[in-house]
């Protein structure tokens, strides 16, 4: 399953579609980048004349990238428009403060896929190489 194909399964359309490309993925991990729309609503008022990307959008994105992409990918042909994907867990430390326009990588690791559940060992750096944040995501395929 290429790149397109994977993002084309997900469950997410815009503005809330957080995957521009998927860099490289298997059965251990994921590596994707998105970038960060000035014109997004979220940064009009967070923080006013100083807009930061909110960490529930950073935790979405390494999420989406890191977790959900990868589940497509390990399940395949097991998923389809009936398919429910759930977040049942994350604990993430923000180091940095990501902008607008800014382009992020999430580089995923599988620490377990059982019985439906995934759990990731997730960061997330900037086009500098500086690691934003990182944490663990799991989530589930219903």
């Amino acid at each position: 399953m290429n790149s397109k194909e994977i993002i084309s399964k997900l469950p997410y359309s815009k503005p809330f579609l957080f995957v521009d490309e998927i860099v490289s993925i298997n059965e251990n991990g994921v590596e994707g980048n998105y970038t960060f729309d000035a014109a997004s609503d979220f940064y009009k008022g967070h923080f006013k004349d100083h807009p930061v990307t909110p960490g529930v959008i950073l935790t979405e994105v390494m999420a989406q990238i890191g977790v959900v992409c990868l589940g497509v990918f390990l399940v395949n042909d097991n998923i389809n428009k009936n398919s429910l994907i759930a977040l049942t867990s994350n604990e993430i430390e923000f180091l940095k403060p990501v902008y607008p326009n800014e382009k992020v990588t999430v580089i995923s690791e599988k620490i377990y896929f059982r019985f439906g559940k995934l759990k990731c060992k997730v960061k997330m750096i900037n086009a500098s190489g500086i690691e934003v944040c990182n944490g663990t995501i799991a989530g589930m395929l219903v």
